[in-house]
């Protein structure tokens, strides 16, 4: 069994003092690799690297960062087809999906060495009423900042985070998630090959008691945290205490919208890929599926055969359409969650159950619901697992009505064949991203996050660089 180091302290890999991760293969369900992690002490002396490291980078022209982050995606690039493997190992990624992965790392850190190129994002004129004075704003680093980061996209969510932090100067100390830290690993050791400066990235392996202790510590100036609304919560609490900025990328319920002029086929293909992507493993999965009543029979029947024909197993599959859970917590986690829609009265049309009942491994099938009450906590909680609820609506005002009436508000997606009614829907939900008749594509240059309980703040784009950052403003004599 392979065992990996799980510490990186000021440039140099270390035996890490807590108790060591056992990673699980989630396609045999059997142990492949151990991991060492950090203790509190290791978790002090890596804030206290990031700390030591700090005035250097932060005083590294902007410019010079971003052709690191450039450096950055070119030796990721090179790596492509092992970090693929690595992702399918993780995870159990079908390589569709891993090299999708892969390719949004590249993406990310390509965007944000481009915006280390433009001055506005760091540093501007502002206009004043009376031109005795004149006045410029600085947008700085932030500093010190923790990263906590989850399993189900290992290394895309990591670089969300990293590369703005990095372009905007800011110090990393990074805690992956215990189940797939090797992704985490294989990165920094690539941000150490780009030329990375000692103690600017620091790695920390452990559980929740250690991304508990990196949310409270008192070295840290901002929390990046992306998972559950319960650890998120936590999380905010932790930083309130010291009144230390927090981003909060959580939860979600996510509508996709079926309206009666849609394309059938068109329709039924973004359910299934918004449902079941990543084994319905995201925060954005639209498991909400409302069809419009003069369509929904016919949609019911396409979306069955659909669903069926969809081939569950390992990535060393090339005819997987989608790969096991994470790990057998989460597999029994969504089993009950099936157990209980049936209990509230919901009707299986398919039954992912028997994909658990009938391998080894962390396998649920793709699972369908209807007839579901609106109060059914499969309606209403994220289940995140390959489960979708279908019900009907009358008209457009009853699609917005049920899409809004959710604690959630982070996705939706809208198929309909007039594009003008589609916008004119899109711009009534309470969503932080509308897609439009298009698959759930998301571009480093857009932003993500989402309203009500699916979080605080925004990544990517220029808002995940000013997440990063503080605002100083400089006032002065005109003559000055």
């Amino acid at each position: 069994m392979q065992s990996v180091r799980g510490v990186h302290i000021n440039g140099q890999w270390l035996d890490g003092m807590g108790s060591p991760l056992s990673l699980i293969d989630p396609v045999s369900g059997q142990p492949y690799a151990t991991v060492s992690t950090a203790d509190v002490t290791m978790l002090d002396d890596a804030v206290r690297a990031a700390s030591a490291a700090l005035p250097g980078w932060r005083s590294t022209p902007a410019a010079a960062r971003g052709r690191l982050l450039e450096r950055m995606a070119r030796l990721i690039e090179a790596a492509g087809s092992p970090l693929v493997q690595l992702q399918m190992q993780c995870s159990g990624k079908p390589q569709a999906e891993a090299e999708l992965d892969v390719a949004d790392v590249v993406a990310t850190f390509d965007y944000y060495a481009t915006c280390c190129m433009q001055q506005a994002l760091f540093s501007q004129e502002v206009q004043l009423p009376d031109p005795a004075f004149a006045a410029s704003v600085q947008l700085l680093p932030v500093g010190v900042v923790g990263l906590i980061v989850p399993w189900n996209f290992p290394m895309v969510t990591s670089s969300w985070k990293l590369a703005p932090a990095l372009a905007a100067g800011c110090t990393v100390v990074l805690k992956p998630s215990e189940l797939t830290p090797l992704a985490e690993i294989s990165l920094l050791k690539l941000l150490q090959e780009a030329g990375l400066p000692e103690g600017v990235v620091n790695l920390v392996c452990g559980g929740g008691e250690t991304g508990a202790a990196l949310a409270g510590h008192p070295g840290i100036a901002k929390l990046s945290f992306t998972g559950s609304n319960k650890t998120g919560q936590a999380v905010m609490h932790s930083a309130a205490d010291r009144m230390a900025r927090v981003s909060l990328e959580l939860g979600g319920k996510s509508a996709l919208v079926v309206l009666d002029d849609a394309d059938l086929p068109q329709a039924v293909a973004l359910a299934v890929a918004g449902a079941y992507f990543n084994a319905g493993q995201m925060c954005s999965a639209t498991s909400r599926i409302l069809v419009q009543q003069s369509l929904y029979p016919a949609f019911l029947d396409a979306m069955q055969q659909a669903v069926r024909a969809i081939q569950v197993g390992g990535p060393d599959d090339a005819s997987t359409g989608m790969g096991p859970l994470i790990s057998h917590a989460q597999q029994q986690r969504v089993v009950g969650f099936i157990h209980r829609g049936v209990a509230e009265g919901g009707r299986l049309l398919c039954d992912g159950r028997l994909q658990a009942e009938s391998r080894p491994g962390c396998f649920v099938g793709p699972t369908l619901f209807i007839d579901l009450p609106g109060d059914s906590l499969l309606w209403r909680e994220e289940i995140f697992g390959p489960v979708a609820c279908i019900r009907s609506f009358r008209d457009d005002a009853e699609a917005i009505r049920l899409t809004n009436d959710s604690d959630y508000g982070l996705v939706a997606t809208v198929v309909g064949s007039d594009a003008a009614r589609s916008r004119q829907l899109a711009e009534q939900l309470d969503v932080g991203m509308v897609w439009l008749g298009t698959p759930q594509l998301i571009f480093p240059q857009t932003a993500w996050g989402g309203f009500k309980r699916s979080g605080i703040g925004r990544e990517l784009g220029p808002w995940g660089l000013r997440s990063f950052q503080e605002v100083r403003h400089i006032v002065c004599n005109s003559a000055t």
